[in-house]
């Protein structure tokens, strides 16, 4: 039997910053999809999806081409395959988890990298294949093969764990040393907006800077300051001004916390300081957290949480707050009496 365990992941700095080729900061969380396999005669892969009571079929000589959007199990064997990778022998597969579906913990990157984790595993002779090209081989998967809106946080980060600093330009990661004390996520109940979230925020942050660079060629995000964005402004439509200052200002922050947690012991009130105006922007600027969720969060600091913000696109689906031992249990609670659908501690996850 082939055995697969695969974590969730949270965005802690740099939300909606990554397809702008800017840094983020993330980490993968004890929330798991989980994937057992046994061979069979079927030369198919038999997928039963118990968390959604579903069974998906899948012949192992399929020949990638009609790939619906979003179907990145099939998206997966057809990258594999183009990789080198055969396939010889069908499987019956089990896949569950406890990571809440649609939610901004980035259920399906997981489950994704579940995937490739075992068409990997069952080669005749397994390539040495790292975690960094595990997580390449997600992100090809699920945005250049579909031409989607959205970064290389999520495949990365899930695929490497620990805390890490992505430098999205690049595709290089860095283990951070500090950490960001207890955490609790709270799931909102609301569906996220994803692609409408995520197209949103990258037109409008694309057009800005596009904006800027025809007056100023010589404009690079990535040399950016903060004095830009007043320097700049002017040059931005009034459409995009909102988007003009979280592309600026979530970058300080985001390379402000990398600072901090490049210690052991972070300073985590001012971790908390960072996130707040992390968040601050998402909800002001970029515009993807609902009323309602402003309201649970607000809730959680007045319950104690000294730094909350929304996970992922946005829209709807998570939010995470840092919390200490004497404040974890009201925090839990003022998220479920804000009508939270459920709320709970969650750790970082390790390699190994």
């Amino acid at each position: 039997m082939i055995q697969i365990k695969v974590p969730a992941r949270v965005c802690f700095f740099g939300d909606h910053q990554d397809y702008l080729s800017l840094p983020v900061i993330a980490g993968a969380i004890n929330r798991y999809i989980n994937l057992e396999a046994i061979p069979n005669q079927l030369n198919s892969f038999r997928l039963d999806l118990l968390d959604i009571n579903e069974v998906v079929s899948i012949a192992i000589d399929e020949d990638g081409y009609n790939v619906k959007n979003g179907d990145f199990l099939r998206a997966s064997l057809a990258v594999l395959k183009q990789k080198g990778l055969k396939f010889q022998q069908g499987y019956s597969i089990k896949i569950w988890g406890d990571i809440p579906v649609n939610a901004g913990l980035s259920s399906s990157s997981a489950l994704t990298i579940a995937w490739i984790r075992f068409l990997v595993a069952i080669q005749e002779k397994p390539p040495p294949v790292s975690d960094f090209e595990i997580g390449h081989w997600a992100y090809e998967v699920e945005v250049e093969y579909f031409n989607n809106p959205g970064g290389l946080m999520d495949q990365y980060t899930i695929a490497q764990q620990d805390l890490i600093y992505i430098d999205t330009a690049t595709g290089k990661s860095e283990v951070l040393a500090g950490n960001l004390g207890q955490l609790v996520v709270a799931e909102s109940g609301l569906k996220k907006q994803t692609m409408s979230v995520l197209k949103n925020g990258r037109f409008y942050q694309e057009n800005a800077i596009k904006e800027v660079q025809q007056k100023n060629p010589n404009f690079n995000i990535l040399r950016s300051t903060l004095e830009d964005y007043e320097r700049f402004k002017h040059l931005v439509s009034k459409e995009y001004q909102n988007h003009w200052y979280a592309a600026i200002h979530n970058y300080q922050l985001t390379k402000r916390a990398k600072k901090l947690l490049g210690e052991p012991n972070s300073n985590l009130e001012e971790l908390a300081t960072v996130m707040n105006a992390h968040q601050k922007n998402l909800y002001e600027r970029i515009q993807n957290t609902p009323e309602e969720m402003h309201s649970m969060m607000q809730a959680a600091l007045e319950a104690g949480a000294i730094g909350t913000k929304t996970i992922g696109s946005g829209g709807g689906g998570c939010m995470v707050a840092m919390v200490n031992s004497n404040t974890k249990d009201d925090v839990i609670a003022a998220f479920k009496n804000a009508g939270a659908k459920n709320a709970y501690e969650v750790t970082l996850t390790k390699k190994g």
